[in-house]
């Protein structure tokens, strides 16, 4: 946890934090902190600051917050993601969050099992846990938004052309002849499929809207390997454009 990332609830001054629970113990067993020191912090869903320990036992610590500064600028990049596994998933929401991702959509895909819909994972609050790791480990404080859609047809149909917008449309394919851009890209909708990749029918379906198939090499990659691989790789090319469009922003 490089970020204490507090809860509107935690407050019980304007300027003074109640934490107990996990947090808590991390404070206490991982940061071994003690009364006087400074923790990095962050309201959630807002600023980020320093947080001054006032008062620290094993039932809870009392800190005064200064929160001055804006969280890092989002990456300018809409996840398309074929369900993967459930444990899987878990370590994907908190690499793609912490990778400054704010919008994944988590899609059906021939290839993806149909049990794993029903999985426990998929519950929000499990979806919430695995997104708030991600950001006190990116120092970040906004949450992302997970959307799912369990059947691919309909969402390519009907919803993937305004997700995309105006953004270079890429998808993942391992068979895929193109590389990966290395021009600047002022936005992004990545499609990534399953292991073993989108069939051809759902490729063709996505090339009907515009999306690229690019590929990273011969090697078939997990699902997770590729998502952070793709990102890393493309997040270059996007960040100065999502710093101007935080900085212009009101």
């Amino acid at each position: 946890m490089n970020l204490l990332l507090l809860r509107p609830d935690d407050f019980i001054k304007p300027s003074q934090v109640q934490i107990r629970g996990r947090r808590l113990r991390h404070i206490n067993k991982t940061l071994k902190a003690k009364t006087g020191d400074f923790l990095k912090a962050g309201l959630l869903n807002g600023k980020i600051g320093r947080a001054e320990i006032l008062c620290l036992n094993q039932e809870v610590a009392d800190l005064r917050v200064d929160l001055t500064e804006q969280p890092p600028p989002p990456l300018a990049l809409n996840l398309i993601l074929a369900l993967p596994r459930p444990k899987m998933l878990r370590r994907i929401l908190q690499a793609a969050t912490s990778l400054g991702i704010k919008q994944i959509h988590l899609i059906g895909s021939w290839r993806v099992e149909k049990s794993y819909w029903q999985s426990p994972f998929l519950e929000a609050d499990k979806i919430h846990q695995q997104l708030i790791l991600g950001l006190e480990q990116a120092m970040d404080t906004q949450l992302p938004e997970v959307h799912l859609h369990p059947y691919f047809k309909p969402f390519v149909e009907d919803k993937l052309d305004a997700i995309a917008g105006d953004t270079t449309r890429l998808v993942a394919h391992p068979v895929a002849a193109a590389s990966l851009p290395t021009t600047q890209l002022a936005s992004l909708t990545l499609a990534i499929g399953p292991e073993g990749g989108f069939i051809p029918y759902e490729i063709e379906k996505l090339t009907e809207l515009g999306f690229s198939a690019v590929s990273l090499g011969p090697r078939i990659l997990t699902v997770e390997v590729a998502v952070s691989s793709l990102v890393s790789r493309l997040a270059y090319n996007l960040e100065s454009d999502s710093r101007k469009t935080h900085n212009c922003a009101p």
